[in-house]
């Protein structure tokens, strides 16, 4: 690698361990704490590259950027940020930076960009960015904030198709935030001046549906919300509708948190609508896939709360360590809905351990239950064991007592499953499932459970 590169950041230890290890690479390094002379730098013609953070003493980084290429187009730069949102990602995007990384980084992969940037020749004459930059108040309001890889890898595919025409389908658990990330794609589009259209089955209901969405549509985006819940009535008349599109179509997005691949597979999903809608895939991580940014959102939403009107709060040490280690099978939306609870319930300013507990304690601290590997309820697969059951009868009906013997079935494993995760503790068992110690203990002899007591490692 070789080339010099120019170095700004107002964090010491960066621009040491960037200058040893550019310099160590082959590079001449020029760094400093200071946009100005950044700027300087660049219109004096020095540099084959850029490096610089957002937030500097004397400027913000990203908007000096429609400056740098004006002064020297064609001059990659590479974000660096700790301000670790889909924002910044965007707003690095539309000013048309080389790339993006947030801090902390890993220098090998930072490495290896920057030697891409080196190799890489942008466009001779970029065109000035005409994007407006997003507003405060959207960026308030949309809690997409993360500084997990997952994150930051779904922030840079988003800022890559959000202004393509290529149909967008967004997959992940309910709660994840599915349906914001296809406003933000149509919010910081160059289509966010146009309608952005939900759709739901009642809008396709009819044949005149489709013509109906599209009136409203005219040019800009539409979102068929948790399209794997559509009949095949409806999934035709999306297929129809995306066939008579023409030039200056609507761009089309669509959720959904079911896997569409087994659902085609199995028939109740049509492929042909499967192809088309899934032009890029944006899969949307569960906030047990991302643990790391539970408190960075616990922190955002505290602090909208608080400009809502709501009581300024802050979590104890031991409170957030609770909340991080909770599995929030309702994801991003529970954790807010819990958060804005504690805040009304917790009667001092800091929130502690014991109240994060009551308020959790309400709640289901298990993955959301599924099975049948489609995404479906526990009661669907429930559903389908029990039609199974019915069919292998060959038309007779099973023996009496059926009532009894599917409900021994079903609490047999509750109960040892309940008691294991208590270790044995019977009292502790019946608060759990939420009956009588009495009842607990006749059900354990009726239906033959073994209680062994043990101490339970925490």
């Amino acid at each position: 690698m070789d080339g010099t590169i120019l170095v700004a950041d107002d964090d010491r230890t960066i621009r040491t361990v960037l200058t040893q290890a550019l310099t160590r690479a082959g590079c001449k390094v020029h760094a400093t704490s200071s946009l100005v002379t950044l700027m300087r730098w660049v219109e004096e013609g020095k540099g084959d590259l850029v490096i610089s953070d957002v937030i500097m003493p004397d400027g913000n980084g990203l908007e000096a950027l429609p400056r740098i290429a004006e002064l020297r187009p064609g001059l990659p730069v590479i974000v660096i940020s700790a301000q670790n949102t889909i924002m910044t990602a965007i707003q690095a995007a539309e000013a048309e930076a080389f790339d993006y990384l947030p801090k902390p980084f890993d220098l090998p992969d930072l490495m290896k960009r920057a030697a891409k940037a080196l190799e890489v020749k942008r466009r001779a004459n970029p065109a000035p960015s005409t994007a407006k930059a997003p507003s405060e108040t959207v960026q308030e309001d949309l809690p997409l904030v993360g500084r997990t890889p997952a994150m930051q890898t779904l922030y840079r595919l988003v800022a890559r198709v959000m202004n393509t025409d290529l149909p967008v389908l967004i997959t992940g658990e309910s709660g994840t935030g599915k349906s914001l990330i296809a406003r933000a794609i149509h919010d910081f589009s160059d289509r966010r001046s146009l309608p952005f259209v939900v759709v739901s089955a009642s809008d396709l209901a009819t044949m005149e549906g489709p013509a109906t969405v599209i009136s409203r549509a005219k040019n800009g985006s539409i979102l068929f919300d948790e399209v794997g819940d559509l009949d095949e009535d409806a999934q035709a008349r999306i297929v129809r509708m995306l066939d008579s599109f023409t030039d200056n179509a609507p761009r089309i997005m669509a959720t959904s948190q079911a896997d569409l691949g087994a659902k085609m597979e199995n028939g109740a999903f049509r492929q042909d609508l499967f192809y088309r809608l899934g032009g890029v895939t944006i899969s949307v991580p569960s906030l047990r896939e991302r643990v790391d940014d539970i408190p960075l959102l616990a922190d955002f939403f505290l602090g909208k709360a608080e400009r809502d009107g709501m009581a300024a709060r802050r979590f104890t040490n031991e409170a957030l360590e609770l909340v991080r280690a909770y599995s929030w099978p309702g994801n991003v939306r529970q954790l807010e809905n819990t958060i804005r609870r504690l805040i009304v319930t917790a009667p001092e300013e800091e929130i502690t351990r014991t109240e994060v507990e009551l308020v959790l304690g309400n709640q289901p601290a298990m993955e959301p239950l599924q099975g049948g590997g489609e995404g479906e309820k526990l009661s669907s697969s429930v559903a389908k064991h029990l039609r199974r059951y019915f069919d292998l009868h060959g038309g007779v009906l099973p023996s009496p007592g059926l009532y009894q013997r599917i409900l021994k079935e079903v609490e047999g494993p509750l109960i040892e499953i309940a008691l294991d995760s208590v270790g044995g503790n019977q009292a502790k068992c019946a608060d759990l499932l939420g009956i009588n110690r009495n009842t607990l203990r006749k059900k354990i002899n009726d239906l033959d459970i073994q209680v062994t007591r043990r101490r339970k490692l925490m």
